[in-house]
């Protein structure tokens, strides 16, 4: 089998997958003729999808495809043969499943460490009242009013754009729109269009803060998904012919990849002091925050990450009830029931329950990444690789060996 009809097979494994679960491509700017063609089809089985892809991973090595895009395809590949294995009825475990969709191994966090982000939560928040009801209130007084979500989103597209476009090169003609959702177990999701468009639906049911929407918008657009669409349509598959980067599947390496660099992305193009430019920019709406505050809260809140992980492990692997999950939720992320219970429902998600990884490995292997850079390389431009490059999680692990042979990674 040749490189090109390779590409193409994976291509077509993907759009027929989609077929047997709608959702499972995010997004598609490849042939159009090979999705009609996948629609006329009969409906595929799932095992035979399966050992194709098998195959595929077989066929890959003999291939003259260079060695960046063979461990892409072999990633890809070994996702979607999972994927489609538990669509045939295979009982697959869940720790099982995630390696084999993000190249991560995911364990148990560790509670001291939560107490410890706790007792700065509590410095930061100085007052009467339990932790968790001081929390609440310097939420409350956070929240962004209904009326003005629109609005303050649109402020800070257009801030995070003109540093993007500062730092990176975009096509001129590249934009999203923004919608305001309700009745999703996200908050935020892009859908990337094609031809540099992406609609970004924000769901308003979450009530979202002033300190958490600039990651927000900088997640979804500038310089997280919408960003990556553009720079790979443009670099990888416009100039370079990486025909594989036209489809996004759901649970797959891809998706660890963009969603750390995504969580990273105001770490990247705003840094240290984010809280007082985003104070600056929401003023003239005539919203009123205390930056620095709010990078203190957050920078502890950030010691939590793993909370989300322990629930899924819990629900998926543990076979815990989804009562004692929410109450697991609420104990260290000292969030009300009901925001509990919402994130319980994307855990429980069939198409989502592996999903929350992406998000706590994928931003701890990128930040460990972006902060062991080379003396030489600036931090925007190492985000730029990200944006750029045909990386895998096992890619990272590599470099992170390289630079820092006795760092503990998890094997992929």
């Amino acid at each position: 089998m040749d490189a090109g009809e390779l590409v193409r097979e994976y291509l077509l494994l993907g759009l027929r997958l989609d077929r047997l679960h709608p959702g499972l491509v995010d997004s598609y700017t490849g042939d159009r003729a090979l999705r009609r063609a996948v629609a006329d089809e009969p409906r595929p089985h799932p095992a035979t999808l399966a050992e194709r892809a098998a195959l595929l991973r077989r066929e890959l090595p003999g291939t003259d495809l260079a060695p960046d895009r063979k461990r892409f395809l072999d990633a890809h590949l070994t996702a979607v043969e999972c994927t489609a294995r538990k669509l045939a009825g295979v009982r697959v475990p869940f720790v099982e499943e995630v390696r084999a969709y993000f190249q991560v191994d995911v364990r148990p966090g560790d509670e001291d460490a939560y107490r410890r982000a706790h007792a700065l939560l509590d410095e930061a928040l100085p007052g009467g009242g339990s932790l968790g009801e001081r929390l609440a209130d310097h939420r409350a007084a956070d929240e962004i009013p209904s009326r003005r979500l629109k609005g303050a989103v649109h402020a800070l597209s257009s801030a995070l754009r003109d540093l993007v476009r500062d730092r990176f090169a975009l096509p001129p003609e590249e934009v999203v729109e923004y919608e305001i959702v309700g009745d999703k177990p996200w908050s935020g999701f892009n859908y990337y269009l094609g031809g540099f468009r992406s609609r970004v639906a924000i769901n308003a049911d979450l009530g979202h803060r002033m300190s958490n929407l600039p990651h927000l918008v900088a997640h979804e657009s500038y310089p997280g998904h919408h960003t990556e669409h553009c720079r790979k349509e443009v670099g990888l598959v416009g100039k370079r012919g990486h025909l594989e980067q036209g489809i996004f599947l759901i649970n797959t390496p891809q998706c660890l990849m963009a969603e750390g660099m995504a969580e990273l992305g105001l770490h990247a193009v705003v840094g240290p002091g984010w809280g007082r430019w985003t104070a600056a920019i929401l003023r003239d709406l005539g919203l009123r925050m205390d930056g620095d505050q709010a990078e203190r809260v957050e920078a502890a809140v950030a010691g939590l990450l793993t909370v989300r992980q322990d629930a899924a492990l819990m629900l998926h692997d543990r076979r815990a009830s989804q009562d004692d999950v929410v109450a697991y939720l609420r104990r260290w992320l000292l969030v009300p029931e009901r925001r509990a219970r919402h994130m319980v429902r994307f855990l429980a998600d069939p198409l989502w329950r592996a999903y929350t990884t992406t998000y706590v490995e994928g931003a701890k292997l990128v930040r460990a990444w972006l902060d062991l850079r080379p003396a030489t390389e600036t931090l925007p431009e190492r985000y730029l690789r990200l944006l750029d490059e045909p990386m895998v999680p096992a890619t990272l692990r590599r470099d992170l060996r390289d630079a820092v042979p006795w760092l503990p990674l998890d094997a992929g």
